[in-house]
């Protein structure tokens, strides 16, 4: 594809690009924003993109990315309730920004690989049957890495922002193949905020050391 070519198709996408994904975009850079910031209100505006991407994702027929917008749902309540969680004592919060140890590194590759196996064997399943233009070994990379992400980011680890970069940088071409420009565009935005992310939480991690 010649530069010209990209950015014509990239002006298309961008006038094409419905209203309902213009909310979801901008409700998603809104949550990494307020997840950048250990702010609470990251799960309540984060719930707004999932809801619409569950749709979104069905429809173009990414459905690895729509299994990840529903467990992104049911996570944003789980994190929710650990975030304002306070000590029955002390009245604090009882969840602070950490880092991994070895263990929790080993259980965080294994957590990958398992939903990575699992998504990519059902997506080549839907593929030979019921939606040929699925993408699985991509749709399942960063579907299993945003699954990853999210499980860590509830319990405020660092390395949650590891996941989000790679879930980011794969989501980037996934979404620009199958037309939703402007989503490809949001997933460049939350990839600098992801770097910006895990700079942050690393020097709130080690402060509360």
């Amino acid at each position: 594809m010649s530069i010209q070519a990209f950015i014509d198709q990239f002006i298309q996408g961008i006038q094409q690009t419905s209203v309902l994904e213009f909310v979801a975009v901008l409700a998603g850079i809104a949550s990494v924003w307020f997840s950048r910031k250990e702010h609470i209100l990251v799960y309540p505006v984060g719930l707004v993109n999932t809801l619409v991407y569950i749709y979104l994702s069905i429809k173009g027929q990414l459905f690895g990315e729509a299994s990840v917008n529903v467990y992104y749902s049911v996570m944003s309540i789980y994190g929710w309730f650990l975030w304002t969680r306070k000590d029955a004592v002390k009245k604090e919060l009882v969840l602070h920004i950490t880092n991994s140890n070895r263990k929790e590194w080993i259980q965080q590759l294994l957590f990958f690989a398992f939903f990575y196996l699992l998504l990519f064997v059902l997506l080549r399943w839907l593929q030979s049957g019921f939606a040929p233009e699925a993408i699985p070994w991509a749709d399942a990379f960063a579907s299993a890495s945003a699954y990853t992400g999210m499980w860590l980011m509830a319990r405020k680890k660092t390395e949650s922002w590891i996941w989000w970069i790679a879930t980011n940088i794969a989501s980037i071409p996934l979404y620009f193949v199958k037309g939703y420009v402007f989503t490809s565009v949001q997933f460049l935005i939350l990839l600098i905020l992801a770097i910006a992310g895990l700079v942050e939480w690393k020097k709130r991690a080690a402060s509360t050391k």
